[in-house]
Order: C-alpha cells, then structure tokens, then sequence
C-alpha cells in the first residue's frame, strides 16, 4: 500500500453515523479512530467501522474524491457503500490482517 492514498467512510454502526477521510496509510488512520486517539467527529459520535474505501495514486486525486463524496447527500453515500459492502461489516480485520 505503499505510495497509495485513501479515501474512506467509518460508521458507527449499520445506518449509523458517517465519516468520510482521506489518508497515506489506512490501518494506521483507522486504528486511531477505532482506539479513540483521533479528537473530534469520530471520538465524539463512536464513528469507528470501516465500511467503504477507495485507492489513489496520487493525493490530488484522493482529496478531490474526498472532497466531492463529502458533498453528496447520505443516500448516495449508502448507495455507493452497499454496492460494495450491503451489510456494513467491518473491513478493518481485512485490510490489517
């Protein structure tokens, strides 16, 4: 995963609470908001799931995709969540190993 940003959406449960971020190292990002070390949004709300992610290659194309999904409206979120991921599990075991 080298080299590689990300954008991703945490949820505090299915239907719950989103988050969408961007990152140069997922597991890392993703252990800190499950482990409450991240201030803010995500502590505040239990927002902790990894549920959806996309890969980039470089950062200006992760935070132009970051910035255009945080201006969707939820229902085009879910959608775009559930076509990859319908339950809403967990995909944080997945990626770390």
């Amino acid at each position: 995963m080298a080299g590689q940003y990300f954008v991703y959406m945490l949820a505090s449960k299915k239907d719950g609470v989103l988050y969408i971020g961007i990152t140069n190292d997922l597991i890392r990002r993703v252990y800190k908001h499950r482990n409450g070390l991240v201030k803010g949004f995500t502590k505040k709300y239990h927002v902790k799931r990894l549920v959806y992610f996309e890969c980039f290659d470089n950062a200006e194309q992760a935070i132009l995709r970051e910035k255009v999904l945080k201006k969707w409206e939820r229902a085009w979120k879910i959608e775009l969540l559930e076509k990859q991921n319908p339950n809403w599990n967990d995909l944080y075991e997945t990626v770390a190993g």
